[in-house]
């Protein structure tokens, strides 16, 4: 952790759901991680910012908003999402239940930054606006973000790619809490923050991070299946040599 005032919290033993209902709350960020070939994609691309070039756990970011009279708690994000005959991109709100998927959601952590009412009225306004306006997923800035990640000088500058009415979700994030008035990533351009980012923000904080043995993602569970191929093919040789054939 970034900040000798910030506090880390792992729980255990808790679903998903559980998790969100104890920690989810307006004015927390969200982060989610996942063993998707994009998930991994992003979370790869993210070794950049580490010392030791260790994988973000983190693909994904996100800002709770408020407990509605439907009785759940809503979240706003810039997301890319399919469904039969309708397609969201951009800034949505949706269900926290969302991400009460484990086998989509490997990873969950809620970040409080202790944002005072009048902040939190403020983020949450930013952010019902650009739901309004219907602003975009931005890919492309995604991209100029990665570029960024790997050529430390560029993470201040305007990201390359930046777009008019676009955003992706760790940028949202970031932008939502610079209209509060706080800067997360400070000397970073809001364009630049990746997910990572918001868990080593110097801001002081507390992290709930819940901590679960993940399943092996695909890429594991193929490079098994070939070892176990690879052994198959060895015993069969040797059987036969064994044998005289």
């Amino acid at each position: 952790m970034s900040s000798a005032q910030s506090e880390i919290i792992r729980v255990r033993g808790v679903s998903n759901a559980e998790f969100l209902a104890r920690h989810a709350q307006p004015g927390r960020v969200g982060l989610s991680g996942g063993e998707a070939l994009i998930d991994r994609a992003i979370q790869r691309a993210q070794r950049h910012l580490d010392d030791a070039g260790e994988w973000s756990q983190w693909s994904h970011a996100f800002v709770f908003g408020e407990r509605r009279s439907d009785g759940h708690q809503w979240v706003i994000e810039s997301d890319l999402q399919f469904h039969r005959k309708h397609v969201q991109l951009g800034v949505q709100e949706n269900r926290a239940a969302k991400y009460a998927d484990e086998k989509l959601y490997t990873r969950l952590a809620v970040i409080d930054f202790g944002l005072s009412p009048g902040q939190m009225n403020e983020l949450l306004k930013e952010a019902l606006e650009l739901v309004a306006s219907r602003t975009r997923y931005s890919i492309r800035e995604l991209l100029g973000t990665l570029h960024a990640m790997r050529h430390p000088e560029l993470r201040p500058r305007e990201n390359r790619l930046a777009r008019e009415q676009s955003i992706f979700c760790s940028a949202l994030v970031e932008h939502l809490f610079r209209k509060a008035g706080v800067e997360l990533m400070p000397g970073v351009h809001e364009k630049n923050v990746a997910p990572e980012d918001l868990v080593r923000s110097p801001v002081p904080h507390t992290l709930w991070l819940l901590e679960r043995e993940a399943a092996p993602g695909k890429i594991q569970r193929l490079a098994g299946r070939v070892r176990a191929r690879v052994r198959s093919r060895i015993q069969a040789v040797k059987a036969r040599r064994g044998s005289g054939q």
